[in-house]
């Protein structure tokens, strides 16, 4: 029977299915009734050996019974179960995503440094050495929530979407305000990988495919990488 890993981040819920650490059918929520979808959906037809659960979000306690009786093990991440990070050397103030990110890198590219960019409600930057051990990491805003920003403590400035295709340099207030966010991403993401000459750079989160592409350094981009982690953490505690 296969393990069922879900994460459940700031705007969105991403799950998946696996047979040790090979992913199947990864399927996203974006909706309000997170109860309803977990239980009803996902856990409606099979129950896994394992369930890896991963959420920056509070899940009542009632919720967590409920599924840990619809589930074999269930397998508990987040800001009131840290204790698990502990295993894997981590620190307990990580978020379960980029904890599960660390832990996929790390298996992915063994033996060497990695830099790993999460492209999300929040950029996060870790570093890990060729050892696998954790060095460290830093928190700046994601794309989206620049924007949002802007247009939220600037007055009169628009609220802007990404654009497909941004300018080098703005020649209007909506181009100025696409070209600051998206160039200021680009070099502080540029300076990071400077300043780690020899590591591997892995991308993911949902804007890690955007700005591969504005990006001129070599690197990863791994769009599952926190469903990855989660599938190392269920192999594991599967052979328990």
């Amino acid at each position: 029977m296969a393990n069922l890993l879900i994460e459940i981040g700031n705007t969105a819920l991403k799950a998946a299915w696996a047979e040790g650490k090979t992913l199947g059918k990864t399927v996203r929520y974006q909706g309000e009734k997170l109860h309803g979808f977990l239980v009803g959906t996902l856990l409606a037809k099979e129950k896994p050996d394992v369930l890896v659960l991963a959420s920056v979000r509070d899940i009542p306690d009632e919720d967590i019974r409920e599924i840990r009786e619809r589930c074999g093990q269930l397998v508990l991440i987040d800001r009131n179960h840290p204790a698990i990070l502990r295993a894997y050397g981590l620190p307990e103030y990580l978020s379960p995503s980029r904890a599960a990110s660390i832990i996929a890198a790390r298996e992915l590219f063994k033996g060497k440094p990695c830099l790993v960019f999460d492209f999300g409600t929040v950029l996060s930057i870790d570093s890990i050495s060729a050892d696998g051990a954790y060095h460290g990491g830093n928190l700046s805003l994601g794309c989206r929530t620049r924007f949002k920003a802007l247009n939220r403590y600037s007055r009169a400035l628009p609220l802007v979407d990404t654009p497909s295709d941004p300018p080098a340099i703005g020649t209007s207030e909506t181009s100025g305000i696409e070209a600051g966010v998206i160039s200021g991403i680009v070099f502080e993401v540029d300076g990071y990988i400077a300043g780690a000459p020899g590591s591997v750079v892995v991308f993911t989160g949902g804007d890690a495919s955007y700005f591969a592409k504005q990006t001129k350094n070599s690197i990863f981009v791994v769009s599952n990488l926190v469903l990855m982690g989660l599938a190392t953490i269920s192999e594991d505690y599967e052979r328990k």
